[in-house]
C-alpha cells in the first residue's frame, strides 16, 4: 500500500492510496479532480474509487467531475451532502480494494456526517493508515462545527485514540505549524512540543508536508488528546475531560497568530487623511 501526499488549494491535504500489486488506486477527500488525475496518470493507477471524510468543499468538491470523467466510479462517505454519492457508509463497515482493507470509523463533530478511513493490508509489515479527514490533525482537532465536545471526547480516545499507536496519521489539513503554537501556549514546558515545533517550522520553510504522524506521537503534543494530563487541567482550570477538550476548543478557536505591523507610512498616510478621498462614499 502507497501513498501519494497531494497538497491543494490553500492548505489542503488529498491522497491517493494506491494498491501496488494490482495498481488499482482509491483517493481520499478529491478536491482538485485535475491534479488528481495527473498523479493518476504519472503512476499508471487505474482510480477506483474515492473516500470523501465530509462534505466541505474543500474535501468534497472535485467528486461530480471524477465521477463524469471516470465512469462507473464509486464514491463512498456519511453525509448525503457528498457530491456524486454512490455508496453512504457506516460506522465500523469493512470496505475491500485489492489487498487493501478499510474500516470506516464515524466520527460526528465537525460535520454531523464525518466519516475518517482506517487502512491496512493482511500481513503487510507497513503500519497502518488513519485517514483522519478534519476530525484529528497532526497537533490539534477540528472545530466542532456540528457537533459537541462531548462527541468529539469520544471521536478522539475511543474511536482514534483506540487504533494502533504505530497507525499513521493522514490528516485534511496542513496547520501543524500553527497548532504546535497554540499547544505550547498550552504546556510551554513540553519538551515534545518543542522540538516538533523546530521540526514543522523547517519543513514549512522547506514547503514539504508535515503529514504522517503517527497516532503515539500525537499523545505526546497534542493537546486535544492530553485532556487528562495534568498541565492541560491547570491550563484549562478543569478536571472533567470533557470540560478540558471543551476549553481547549474555545481557547484554540480565539487564539490569533501574531498581527503583523502595518507599514508605518501608511500610518501616518491614514493619520493625515491622504486615503480620505478615496474611502469616502460615492
Amino acid at each position: 500500500m502507497k501513498v501519494k501526499v497531494i497538497s491543494v488549494l490553500e492548505d489542503n491535504y488529498m491522497y491517493l492510496v494506491i494498491e501496488e500489486n494490482t495498481r488499482d488506486a482509491v483517493a481520499v477527500d478529491a478536491a482538485v479532480p485535475k491534479r488528481l488525475l495527473e498523479i493518476v496518470r504519472k503512476e499508471d493507477v487505474v482510480l477506483r474509487a474515492v473516500l470523501t471524510t465530509h462534505h466541505h468543499w474543500d474535501h468534497a468538491r472535485g467528486n461530480e467531475e471524477l465521477a463524469r470523467l471516470c465512469p462507473g466510479l464509486r464514491v463512498y462517505g456519511a453525509d448525503e451532502r457528498i457530491g456524486a454519492l454512490t455508496h453512504k457508509v457506516t460506522h465500523d463497515q469493512e470496505l475491500t480494494f485489492g489487498a487493501i482493507r478499510v474500516r470506516c470509523l464515524f466520527t460526528p463533530c465537525h460535520t454531523s456526517g464525518h466519516m475518517c478511513y482506517f487502512m491496512w493490508e493482511d500481513g503487510s509489515p507497513d503500519a497502518p493508515a488513519l485517514f483522519s479527514g478534519d476530525t484529528l490533525f497532526v497537533g490539534g482537532c477540528g472545530k466542532f462545527f456540528e457537533g459537541t465536545a462531548e462527541q468529539m471526547y469520544t471521536n478522539l480516545t475511543q474511536i482514534l485514540g483506540a487504533l494502533p499507536k504505530e497507525t499513521k496519521v493522514f490528516c485534511g489539513h496542513e496547520c501543524t505549524v500553527r497548532n504546535l503554537k497554540f499547544a505550547l501556549k498550552v504546556e510551554p514546558e513540553n519538551e515534545v512540543v518543542k522540538k516538533k515545533l523546530v521540526w514543522a517550522r523547517q519543513r514549512d520553510e522547506e514547503d514539504l508536508p508535515t503529514v504522517p504522524s503517527t497516532l503515539q506521537e500525537e499523545f505526546l503534543y497534542n493537546p486535544f488528546l492530553r485532556v487528562t494530563e495534568e498541565p492541560l487541567q491547570r491550563f484549562t482550570g478543569k478536571t472533567d475531560p470533557v470540560e478540558v477538550l471543551r476549553t481547549l476548543r474555545i481557547e484554540k478557536d480565539n487564539f490569533k497568530k501574531p498581527k503583523e505591523r502595518l507599514n508605518p507610512t501608511a500610518v501616518l498616510a491614514f493619520d493625515w487623511g491622504l486615503f480620505s478621498p478615496f474611502l469616502e462614499k460615492k
